[in-house]
């Protein structure tokens, strides 16, 4: 294929993805507006709302009649709570956001720019904040389906929240994930269950490592925005004394190179030691003058919060000890703990 065939190929497919987005946007506002219909006419009177589930199976049996598939009574019912769901979050998300237009808010209409699916799935999320962050999160990372149960099924939204206080937490719904210091990288834990790695079986920081390179898409994944992958076992020389670190990252928003060591037992001190060795080492000879300081993290089974806090400085911005979790644990769990800490 020549040159010119080439970019007419890419135009048209471009073409057709933007044509196919916008197919679906269109599609997301109807079904909203078949809720409203739905609704209103249920509401208009008592005894309405009495046979409201006779009437959608009439409705649904017209439908069909006039348009073909896609109008069950399970749909129809989807598009009623899609309605409910996301009329009541209405005034919230509003104040939520802030870029909103003024005409948006004149049109008293949502702003839907996910797919229909994705909404299916959002709106049985009852927390309007927690649906919130991941309706914002999968529009700007371009989440699919998968990627966004992925995420809500190992409580993205409630390990993030664990490391903010209250108005760190309102900032998830607001704005989703923002990247600004070291601190917003950070969850607790890591969750790394495509590893395949059973919580209770043995295995050597050998092999959690060449686990993590054989699934490192997931792994970047799971370390959220702007990563990407330098190298493994990195070789630091001084003084003819070799040290490896395990893998090395860039995160492209904040402008830092990112170290990751791997400890499959308890930290100690020593772990931290050696992990501001190698932060040290990347900032003297590795890093430009134009980027930011080196952050290290050291992924770990368990740890002792005191003793972290103690060993590093009080004005640490470099060096984190993360727990890591080879299996997802339940999400009252984590709801748990975070009602527990803000």
């Amino acid at each position: 294929m020549n040159e010119l065939s080439q970019q007419i190929a890419q135009l048209i497919q471009e073409s057709r993805q933007g044509t196919l987005r916008q197919i679906n946007f269109v599609m997301v506002h109807t079904y909203y507006e078949i809720g409203r219909c739905i609704v209103t006419f249920l509401q208009n009177g008592r005894e309405r709302a009495d046979y409201g589930s006779h009437l959608l199976s009439v409705v649904s049996t017209d439908l069909t009649k006039l348009l073909g598939r896609g109008y069950s009574q399970d749909n129809l019912e989807n598009m009623r709570r899609f309605y409910l769901a996301y009329s009541i979050s209405e005034t919230v998300s509003r104040k939520l956001d802030e870029n909103e237009s003024a005409l948006q808010k004149a049109l008293d209409q949502p702003i839907f720019s996910l797919s229909w699916s994705h909404y299916l799935f959002l709106m049985r999320v009852d927390n309007l904040q927690e649906r919130r962050f991941y309706e914002i999160e999968a529009a700007q990372n371009n989440w699919s389906l998968r990627e966004l149960r992925r995420n809500f099924d190992t409580s993205l939204y409630e390990r993030l929240a664990l490391s903010r206080d209250k108005d760190g937490v309102r900032a998830l719904a607001e704005r989703g994930q923002i990247i600004e210091q070291p601190q917003d990288l950070l969850k607790e834990p890591y969750i790394l269950e495509f590893l395949g790695l059973d919580e209770k079986s043995r295995y050597s920081e050998k092999k959690l490592e060449a686990a993590i390179i054989n699934k490192i898409e997931y792994f970047l994944l799971e370390l959220g925005k702007g990563f990407t992958f330098v190298a493994r076992q990195h070789r630091i020389t001084f003084d003819e004394e070799h040290f490896w670190v395990d893998l090395v990252f860039y995160n492209r928003i904040l402008r830092r190179f990112v170290l990751i060591d791997l400890k499959i037992g308890k930290l100690t001190p020593q772990d931290l030691g050696q992990m501001q060795l190698y932060v040290n080492y990347y900032d003297r000879y590795v890093k430009l003058d134009e980027e930011e300081k080196t952050i290290g993290i050291v992924l770990c089974k368990s740890k002792n919060q005191t003793m972290v806090e103690i060993t590093l400085p009080t004005d640490n911005d470099q060096i984190f000890a993360q727990k890591y979790q080879t299996i997802i644990p339940s999400k009252e769990e984590f709801i748990h703990v975070l009602n527990a800490s803000i």
